[in-house]
């Protein structure tokens, strides 16, 4: 049964809490594991593979899973860890709907010899063909403007745009809006990423507005939203403030408190 754990925050084990979730039940994950360097999480661990499974099991059909990641460099390599987990939850029956990018747009400067690390992936992995997508939509820098697309996309003539000179279906007029792209650029840090100060005792937290944009793009009100690495609860808050249920669960009671606080605040 799930009913129990709808709108709860919950400290234990993940593996076996979803264990106690049924079948099917989930729309939508958003979530990111402590990996790599930080997969002692806290004085804890887990299992990657046995996660990978039970988020398969419990995701509903056309149900979606936002896996947010990196990797660690290493003896001058990245871990490539990454890419294995992508991999394995295509094994188990996912679908690797996008490999989506999420970059820090203020990432702190570091000493060493390689380009500064910009960004995360965040994989979104199907459970079939995505129930929902409401996709996130951004202005058109040339809105009104007609294009050929007969000409590889040049813009049209006044000649050429006369229905006399080139058929219509050929020309088109730029719309107001268009789908936003699959880089999703954000602010991170303090009075960034959020401006709850008592979610920075976590380690590592989303920025809110990366995790509302995922939630309004593949559930809609009324819908579950899990996060079995809930951490400092940001997951929770943003599903709360846009009308879905929640599940948070986190091995650490510590972090729980700060997630019960920053839910909290939005519940009233």
């Amino acid at each position: 049964m799930n009913e129990q754990y709808i709108n709860k925050v919950i400290t234990g084990d993940n593996v076996e809490l979803m264990g106690e979730l049924a079948e099917g039940s989930v729309d939508l994950t958003v979530t990111s594991p402590p990996y790599d360097d930080l997969r002692k999480y806290n004085g804890y661990s887990f299992n990657f593979e046995v996660v990978a499974q039970e988020l398969y099991r419990v995701t509903k059909a056309g149900g979606v899973v936002v896996w947010v990641v990196g990797d660690a460099t290493k003896n001058g390599s990245e871990s490539g860890n990454s890419f294995r987990q992508a991999l394995f939850f295509m094994e188990l029956g996912f679908k690797l709907y996008d490999t989506m990018i999420y970059k820090k747009d203020n990432p702190l400067p570091q000493n060493h010899r390689r380009y500064e690390q910009e960004f995360e992936y965040m994989f979104i992995l199907s459970k079939g063909v995505p129930k929902t997508f409401n996709p996130v939509l951004i202005e058109c820098k040339t809105v009104g403007q007609k294009y050929d697309y007969s000409k590889r996309g040049g813009v049209a003539t006044l000649s050429e745009v006369n229905p006399a000179v080139r058929n219509k279906a050929e020309v088109h007029t730029t719309k107001s809006h268009k789908t936003k792209g699959n880089i999703w650029g954000y602010l991170v840090g303090m009075h960034k990423s959020t401006s709850d100060k008592i979610a920075f005792q976590h380690p590592a937290i989303f920025p809110e507005q990366l995790v509302n944009d995922h939630i309004l793009s593949w559930s809609n009100e009324g819908d579950t939203v899990l996060d079995p690495f809930g951490g400092s609860g940001t997951t929770a808050k943003m599903a709360v403030i846009n009308e879905r249920r929640f599940i948070h669960i986190d091995v650490s009671g510590e972090y729980n408190e700060i997630a019960r606080q920053r839910i909290g605040e939005v519940l009233g």
